[in-house]
């Protein structure tokens, strides 16, 4: 018994020891007593700046005007200037080719030769026959002046002659259709065919590119019609070429609106510039609507939301102002102010959370702090509404 009393009053001793040292002292939660004493000096100081205790350190900028883009995203797909896949209209035996694939062609250059030595078989007899025949009419002319033919009989060598030279034109024009030429100037694609092939008419043989103007076709909300104007700037990046970017106008609207996405359908045309560009590549369309020199521009954390209504907080003789604000358009973690505020203000972008109306602030200054960026360092990439 006397050992077992003498056992708990050690694990006693020991307790109590642990509980008055600094390092290891534990409070009635099981936490360390430094860290219950740090929370609470954080309470006390939150309980204190709630109260206005102090003023609070904020960061602010100073509204001053920028340049702004009002703008419309879209994203769509090029199309060549002219775009043709050449096809036969006659039936015939390949005998010629006269491009190389991949290569540019002019107009009117013979790209594929069928043979056509029956067309111009009957090419040469139609000739013969209506060289014939206006002999024949100029005989016959010579002698009704001398009154050795009746009117009739010259007329019907008029007549022959007339016949004989529509079915030259026709014999000339079946020779025709054995060439096919490049209709414009482009580039020729791949060709599916090769010399001795038979192919027959309506067979694709090579297709035909005019790469140096493109169309940008892209469709955009309905809501927009009013404010889309054939002429208007866009701007067009594919995302096959990385850094690239690509001026072009509005060429036409589709004044009917698509009845099953109520889209509007818009086309654009750009000059490829260095070539690189290809039709069918997928595109991103940016069309500007216009510009505005006097838009006020905070960074997004500045934003305030509440419900449905939007607010910034502004610094006025050393205390914090809520002011609620509509908001413009959005670009590059910038947000347009378009009312509630003014230029000149200054607007709390950082800092501790300011938590009422008329809590007491003290500005500090941070690095890169005082003015929003220009338009010249922050180009506008959206014209989205905040939602």
């Amino acid at each position: 018994m006397l050992a077992a009393a003498g056992l708990l009053l050690a694990v006693a001793a020991a307790w109590l020891l642990n509980r008055m040292s600094p390092s290891g002292a534990i409070a009635s939660n099981g936490k360390p007593a430094k860290e219950v004493a740090k929370a609470a000096d954080v309470k006390d100081a939150a309980k204190a700046s709630a109260k206005g205790a102090g003023p609070v350190p904020v960061e602010v900028i100073e509204l001053k005007p920028s340049k702004v883009e009002e703008d419309l995203s879209a994203v769509g797909t090029l199309r060549s200037n002219e775009s043709v896949l050449l096809r036969p209209e006659v039936s015939g035996r390949v005998e010629t080719i006269g491009f190389r694939d991949g290569a540019p062609v002019k107009k009117g250059q013979l790209l594929i030769g069928l043979d056509a030595a029956l067309n111009e078989a009957e090419v040469a007899q139609a000739r013969a026959e209506l060289d014939l025949a206006a002999s024949n009419l100029k005989r016959t002319e010579d002698l009704a002046r001398k009154a050795f033919v009746s009117s009739s009989a010259q007329e019907q060598a008029a007549s022959n002659v007339e016949v004989l030279v529509a079915r030259l034109k026709l014999a000339q024009a079946r020779a025709a259709k054995m060439r096919i030429v490049a209709p414009f100037d482009g580039v020729a694609g791949i060709r599916t065919v090769s010399i001795g092939d038979y192919v027959k008419d309506g067979a694709d043989l090579v297709n035909i590119e005019d790469i140096r103007t493109l169309k940008a076709d892209f469709r955009l909300p309905e809501r927009y019609f009013t404010q889309l104007q054939v002429g208007q700037q866009v701007e067009v990046v594919a995302d096959a070429l990385v850094g690239a970017t690509y001026t072009g106008t509005v060429d036409a609207i589709n004044p009917r609106i698509d009845a099953n996405g109520r889209s509007l359908e818009v086309r654009a045309r750009l000059t490829n510039t260095d070539g690189r560009l290809r039709p069918g590549m997928f595109a991103r369309v940016r069309v500007i609507l216009g510009h505005r020199a006097a838009a006020l521009l905070v960074p997004e954390e500045a934003i305030v939301p509440l419900g449905s209504d939007f607010y910034v907080f502004t610094v006025n003789e050393g205390t914090a102002r809520r002011s609620k604000v509509k908001l413009g358009v959005r670009r590059d973690a910038q947000v347009e102010l378009l009312d509630g505020v003014k230029a000149g203000d200054q607007v709390i972008v950082a800092g501790m959370r300011v938590q009422r109306d008329g809590q007491p602030v003290r500005v500090v200054t941070a690095p890169g702090a005082g003015r929003p960026p220009s338009a010249a360092e922050a180009k506008p990439t959206e014209a989205a509404k905040v939602p």
